[in-house]
C-alpha cells in the first residue's frame, strides 16, 4: 500500500532546516518535524527578541539535550492501529527507527533512546547526534532503513515515497504511521500512540503528565496585559532558496501563539492556507507587532538587517521596531515533550520576562 504524501517542507541537506516543496499547500512535520549535517547548536528554546538596532538574536544557547524518563521495560507484543488503516503488531522494541525528528524526540524522552538506531536529518538534539541519517525531510531511503535491521519503524503520514514504506513492510518490518501534530491538543495523542506501540503505556502517561504540567506552569505565568494582545506574524524564510512565506491558519504556529497570549496575524487576517507568499499587502493587513521566525530562517536572510529588506516588512510595526522572535528550527512546531520550552521562550521574548 502506498502511503499518501501531502506537500511538506523538505529538509535542507546542508543545515537540517526545512525547505518547502513548490506546492500550493505547505505543511511542517510539526510536530515536526521537524532540524543535520551541520548540527544546530541553538537551544530548544533558543533565540531572543531583538532590540532596535541589533542584527541577529543575541541570547546565549544552552545544550540541545532531551530530558528522558527512567528506562522503562516494554510489555510486548502489542497490536496497535496505524494512521494509514493498518493494524501493526510489535514484538520487539530493540531496534527502533523513527522517521522524523519529532518522533525520535518522543521515543528518546520515553526513556528508550538506547534502542533508537537511526534518525531523520531533523533530529538534531544531542542524544541523536551520532545516529545514522536514513531520511531527509520525509524522503525515506528504504535500503538504509533495512540495513539497520529495525524491529519497528515509526513514520509520519507524510513519510515517503509510498514505495519505500511498502518496501520496508514487505521485508516483514512493522511500520507504525502517525498523524502529524498541528496544535497543543495533539501532544498527548502523539505521545500515547508511540508509547502504546513501544509497550510502555505507563511511561507515556507519565510523560504526558509531565509535559502537561510544564505547559500549564508556563501559561500560568504569562503576564496580564492591560491593552491588546501582541500580534505576531509567523514567517517561513529560506533566503538561499528565495522562499519567503507568511503563515496562515494551518501553519502550525497559531496554537503556540495563542497559548502564549498572542494573536496569530495570519490566522486573524483570514489566511486559510498553511502558507502564502509574502506580499506588502498581506503584511500590511496582518500589521504584526512582532515577527516569529525560525533561527536558521533568520540567518538565511542575513539577520534582521536582511529581514527588513523583504518587501513590506519594514512598514509593519514589527519591522519598524525591529522586533523579532526566534525559536530553533528543530523544535518550534514539534509539539512534543519540549513544547513547554518553546512556549516559555515565546513568552519571554514577547513580554520580556521568564515564564
Amino acid at each position: 500500500m502506498n502511503t499518501p504524501r501531502s506537500p511538506e517542507p523538505q529538509s535542507d541537506d546542508q543545515d537540517g532546516a526545512f525547505v518547502p516543496t513548490p506546492a500550493a499547500s505547505y505543511r511542517f512535520p510539526r510536530l515536526a518535524v521537524a532540524v543535520a549535517a551541520l548540527a544546530l547548536a541553538l537551544t530548544a528554546c533558543g533565540g531572543t527578541a531583538t532590540t532596535p538596532g541589533s542584527s541577529a538574536p543575541g541570547a546565549a544557547a544552552v545544550p540541545d539535550r532531551l530530558e528522558p524518563l527512567p528506562v522503562p521495560q516494554p510489555a510486548l507484543p502489542v497490536t496497535v492501529p496505524s494512521a494509514d488503516g493498518a493494524q501493526v503488531t510489535v514484538t520487539s522494541a530493540d531496534r527502533v527507527v523513527p522517521l522524523s525528528g519529532s518522533l525520535n524526540e518522543i521515543v528518546h524522552t520515553l526513556g528508550l533512546g538506547r534502542q533508537v538506531v537511526a534518525r531523520d536529518i531533523t533530529a538534531t538534539f544531542e542524544q541523536a547526534a551520532r545516529l545514522p541519517v536514513v531520511t531527509r525531510g520525509h524522503d525515506v531511503s528504504a535500503e538504509s532503513v533495512l540495513s539497520l535491521r529495525p524491529t519497528l519503524v515509526i513514520a509520519e503520514t507524510t513519510s515517503g515515497p509510498g514505495e519505500a514504506i511498502q518496501q520496508i513492510r514487505d521485508a516483514g518490518i512493522p511500520v507504525l504511521v502517525v498523524t502529524p501534530a498541528k496544535s497543543l491538543d495533539d501532544v498527548p495523542r502523539r505521545i500515547d500512540t508511540i508509547a502504546a506501540a513501544l509497550g510502555v503505556k505507563e511511561a507515556g502517561a507519565q510523560l504526558n503528565q509531565r509535559t502537561a504540567d510544564r505547559i500549564a506552569t508556563v501559561r500560568k505565568d504569562i503576564p496580564a496585559t492591560s491593552g491588546k494582545k501582541p500580534r505576531v506574524a509567523f514567517l517561513y524564510l529560506r533566503g538561499t532558496a528565495s522562499v519567503y512565506l507568511l503563515g496562515g491558519s494551518d501553519s502550525g504556529a497559531a496554537s503556540l501563539l495563542e497559548a502564549a497570549g498572542a494573536v496569530d496575524t495570519g490566522k486573524d487576517s483570514g489566511l486559510g492556507k498553511d502558507f502564502t507568499p509574502i506580499t506588502s499587502e498581506a503584511l500590511a493587513a496582518a500589521a504584526p507587532d512582532a515577527i516569529l521566525v525560525m533561527s536558521k530562517g533568520l540567518e538565511s536572510v542575513g539577520g534582521i538587517d536582511g529581514l527588513v529588506k523583504i518587501p513590506g516588512v519594514a512598514q509593519t510595526p514589527a519591522g519598524m521596531d525591529r522586533r523579532v522572535v526566534t525559536v530553533d528550527d528543530g523544535v518550534l512546531l514539534n509539539y512534543g515533550p519540549r513544547t513547554d520550552q518553546v512556549l516559555s521562550s515565546l513568552v519571554t521574548q514577547l513580554y520580556g520576562k521568564a515564564a
